[in-house]
């Protein structure tokens, strides 16, 4: 069997015969032993996944990160320096947080492995002359098999039998409408085009037919693709890279501060270099801020659960605050923008026509005239039109189980629209077929673009309805129904029907136009015997009835989410294998482009150079007629223009684009397993609502990632400077904070807080920003002078006057600083518990920039409320609890020391509503 020097368009021009010889197959299909001999030689029909990482080298690259390193490097640092506890106590958060990331990112593995959609689990195949079951995986090139509506195709096939077959190739190239197929040879337009040639992965929407297995598994065209995204490989996202930065940036200024404190130890205070090292190190550790990577983390997490809330599940957690950056969303149409229903909207006939309520799937709607129910019976042109409509149509449509479930069609778009108006007419389908039974059918083909069924009448005779495409119906129509009267066709009626359909098709709607003639019992000009009826005696000499006129509608929620889009600088554009009329005319109705908006199709596109193709992209700009392959170039070329970029997609074809976005997007719904492992989010409802969500969301964590980031190194500086009084005092001022209880704050109190924050909700306006520049970093010159300036120096004021406040109740100054016993620890207890209230005010002010917080809510966010709670009950314990007091060298507390605590928030957030109040007015002025 030597079929690798051939194409599927060689196999396609072959008669059967031939076909069976070059395949090494019959009529009867294989036997038992040459298809055993064929699975070891082909392997199995299974599309094989990307190679994963081990579960080892996954959980390993939690700890490699270079905000790890650093941890790693610090806790050998605060070992080396003495402060051994200080040391072991850094490495377990840094053990705890990549166990806990690899936890996050298995989970959403595996929920993402529950979504996949795989190959069909049986197929019908014929071996050894008999019809038999067999496991999908254990198909061979050169099997016979039988496939029908609604059934997967398993592999690369060549149809030799067809009976009315329509096949959804979307998943392969994009197109919405189902293909037709038949036996012969006939190669369309593009790619995947050849009538006679099935694809693994594509779906049968209605008939049945025979085919032989060309290829199967990773050798079909979907398993190619399959392996060609999987050696794709994954860059750095874009809050990588910026954590990376930011590590370089807070190493660099502990490394800065160490060396200054070890030059000032030495010639201004005259310490040892051995014990100026040590003292610099301790530095080093002070300026770290430990808890920042987990509490990142932690928040990523929250961030992937809010979203999959909004039916965004998200692979990897950094994914999270990319989406927040996006400035372009390359998204399909089909489905996402719109709602994958086809919808009738009106009835156009010669005399008049009438409007038709609801949307999708369901019975929800009415035929209405004058914008009033109509009763049909009362029509006879709109009955008869209604009665085409039923009885020419093979699709069912299954109503949905419950409120949450969307209906199911067993048929194609088209025919399932149909058979809803039917039901808005009130028409029942089995009453309706029972008195009418269909008697022959010519079923649809590309080439005459028509349906046609024969059933009986009541007085004895037959009668022809055609359905079809309006250029092929007027060819076949000479007659018209005129107000229930048949006569004559003129010029002027085709032109009337002719100006309706290209008036709906400006519009970006579809027309489909039905037809129908009536023969006696007694005439010649139709054989007796139904299976002897031709095309060229039946479809010929119509009268003409009416149009159909339908379209997919957008979904509801999508007009908002694109306003939202263009209100936060997010350019949309839109990517199908739609139309150009149809495509520009629904962006232009959901409000994605102007009307000004250039379209380009797939064949200029493949003209085009990539300079043109960046200036293009740069303006409002539509890809039509397009197939998913030309999406790759699309996303290249907007990345090239410094663009982050979100893409959508569905099908196999998809999958290489999805790998190169920024963040791609698989459908849950619609999506291929190949495009569901390419990308980076999988949509559960296949809304493009729920990208905007996610973005929003995604810009509300790098916020939040910003506000717990102040709020962190809020605390480094009056952590650090109680060693700093020690130096410059050298010594008379006893150390007013330990090792230890610089530890109590960084992994102790700020974490629940810090995440609090973390969890914070959208600040208003968010989404009426442009996106970040690359070139902006998390930690801006804001940040730094907020933390190391602003609020540092102040918590630092108020910790050293706390820890002398405690002294002067002692007896300070008649009688030395305490150096150990009792009042030097509830001195540093004084100190340490400062820093906690001062954090305490730092929480709430952090959580707006420039918004007050009592805009927002001063208790709506109960998760820092409830951090505020934890921090202050373990310094309580702390405090109070003996084994703790020996380990963190803490004592009790008195009345006026709480009180004098109590107070330390309260003017420090006044204060800073005053300076947010002050930026407000200074901006509104500007």
């Amino acid at each position: 069997m030597a079929t690798k020097t051939l194409t599927n368009d060689d196999f396609a021009k072959m008669d059967i015969k031939q076909l069976q010889e070059q395949l090494g197959t019959s009529a009867e299909g294989l036997s038992h032993d040459e298809a055993a001999k064929r699975l070891t030689q082909y392997g199995t029909n299974t599309i094989r996944h990307g190679k994963r990482q081990s579960q080892l080298l996954s959980f390993l690259k939690n700890f490699t990160s270079m905000m790890a390193i650093l941890l790693w490097v610090s806790g050998f640092i605060a070992m080396f320096a003495g402060m051994v506890e200080l040391g072991i106590a850094i490495w377990a958060v840094n053990l705890i947080n990549g166990c806990f990331s690899f936890w996050q990112e298995h989970a959403a593995q595996k929920a993402t492995d529950s979504l996949r959609k795989m190959l069909p689990t049986f197929v019908q195949v014929t071996r050894d002359g008999k019809d038999m079951q067999i496991n999908a995986d254990d198909l061979v090139p050169g099997d016979v098999f039988a496939i029908q509506a609604g059934n997967a195709i398993p592999a690369d096939a060549r149809l030799t039998e067809v009976s009315s077959m329509q096949v959804d190739e979307s998943a392969l190239t994009g197109e919405s409408v189902p293909t037709s197929k038949r036996s012969t040879y006939n190669h369309g337009d593009g790619q995947f085009a050849e009538k006679n040639i099935v694809y693994a992965g594509t779906v049968v929407t209605s008939g049945t037919a025979t085919a032989i297995a060309l290829s199967t598994g990773m050798q079909t065209e979907f398993g190619k693709i399959a392996s060609l995204t999987q050696n794709e490989k994954q860059t750095a996202s874009p809050l990588q890279q910026e954590l990376n930065r930011l590590t370089r940036q807070l190493s660099l200024i502990a490394i800065m501060i160490g060396v200054v404190f070890f030059v000032l130890a030495i010639f201004f205070v005259h310490y040892p270099v051995a014990k100026s090292f040590i003292f610099a190190l301790g530095m080093i550790v002070a300026f770290i801020p430990e808890g920042l990577l987990p509490t990142v983390t932690l928040s990523l997490a929250q961030g992937t659960q809010r979203m999959a809330k909004k039916h965004a599940l998200l692979k990897q957690l950094n994914s999270v605050e990319t989406l927040g950056e996006t400035t372009v969303i390359c998204s399909d149409k089909t489905g996402t923008l719109t709602q994958n229903q086809m919808t009738i909207n009106n009835v156009w006939l010669p005399t008049r026509t009438y409007a038709v309520t609801g949307t999708g799937y369901v019975n929800n709607g009415h035929i209405q005239f004058g914008s009033k129910d109509f009763d049909t019976t009362q029509d006879a042109d709109l009955s008869r039109l209604l009665q085409i409509a039923l009885l020419n149509n093979d699709t069912q449509v299954q109503a949905p189980a419950t409120s949450q479930d969307t209906p199911k069609i067993l048929g194609t778009p088209t025919e399932a629209a149909l058979d809803i108006l039917t039901a808005k007419a009130g028409l029942d389908k089995t009453t309706v077929a029972k008195e009418m039974p269909r008697l022959a059918e010519l079923p649809f083909d590309s080439d005459r673009k028509r349906m046609t069924t024969i059933h009986p009448t009541a007085d004895g005779g037959r009668v022809i309805y055609t359905k079809g495409a309006l250029d092929g119906m007027l060819s076949i129509s000479d007659q018209i129904l005129d107000g229930g009267n048949v006569r004559a066709m003129t010029d002027a009626d085709r032109n009337e029907i002719n100006h309706a359909n290209e008036m709906y098709a400006a519009q970006g709607l579809r027309a489909l136009a039905f037809a129908y003639r009536e023969v006696g019992a007694d005439s010649s000009t139709l054989p007796q015997d139904n299976k002897a009826i031709s095309i060229d005696a039946a479809e010929r000499h119509m009268i003409f009835v009416g149009l159909t006129i339908m379209a997919d509608p957008p979904r509801p929620e999508i007009y908002d989410a694109v306003k939202k889009c263009h209100r936060a600088n997010i350019r949309i554009i839109m990517v199908t294998g739609d139309s150009a009329l149809t495509a520009k005319s629904v962006a232009v109705k959901i409000g994605l482009t102007s009307d000004k908006a250039r379209v380009i199709t797939g064949d200029e596109l493949n003209q085009m150079s990539d300079d043109q193709l960046r200036e293009a992209v740069k303006g409002e700009v539509i890809f039509a007629r397009v197939a998913p392959e030309h999406k790759f170039r699309i996303v290249s070329t907007c990345q090239a223009n410094g663009d982050i970029v979100a893409s959508t997609g569905d099908g196999v074809n998809d999958a290489p684009a999805l790998k190169k976005a920024d963040i791609g997007i698989a459908m849950g719904v619609t999506g291929t397993d190949v495009a569901k492992d390419a990308a980076d989010m999988i949509l559960t409802d296949d809304n493009f609502a729920s990208i905007v969500a996610a973005i929003e969301e995604g810009r509300t964590v790098y916020s939040n990632l910003q506000k717990f980031l102040l709020y962190i190194l809020n605390s480094n500086v009056p952590e650090a400077a109680p060693s700093v009084i020690f130096l410059f005092t050298r010594g008379l001022v006893p150390l007013p904070l330990t090792v230890m209880q610089i530890l109590t704050v960084d992994l102790g109190t700020d974490m629940l807080p810090a995440l609090g924050l973390g969890a914070e909700q959208s600040e208003p306006g968010i989404m009426d920003q442009p996106p970040r520049p690359r070139t902006a970093h998390l930690l801006n010159k804001s940040i730094i002078w907020k933390a190391f300036g602003l609020y540092g120096l102040v918590a630092s004021v108020i910790s050293t006057v706390a820890y002398f406040f405690v002294n002067k109740m002692n007896g300070w100054p008649s009688i030395a600083l305490a150096s150990n016993g009792d009042v030097y620890r509830e001195a540093t207890t004084m100190t340490l518990a400062a820093i906690v209230f001062c954090q305490i005010a730092a929480a709430i002010n952090c959580r707006t920039q420039i918004s007050s917080v009592f805009s927002i809510g001063i208790f709506s966010n109960h998760r820092i409320w409830w951090g505020i709670a934890f921090e202050v009950l373990l310094l309580a314990c702390l405090i109070y609890i003996p084994f703790l007091q020996g380990l963190f060298n803490t004592a009790p507390l008195g009345v006026s020391e709480w009180i004098f605590l109590i107070v330390i928030p309260i003017p420090l957030f006044l204060l800073e509503e005053l300076r947010k109040y002050l930026v407000r007015q200074h901006h509104a002025k500007q």
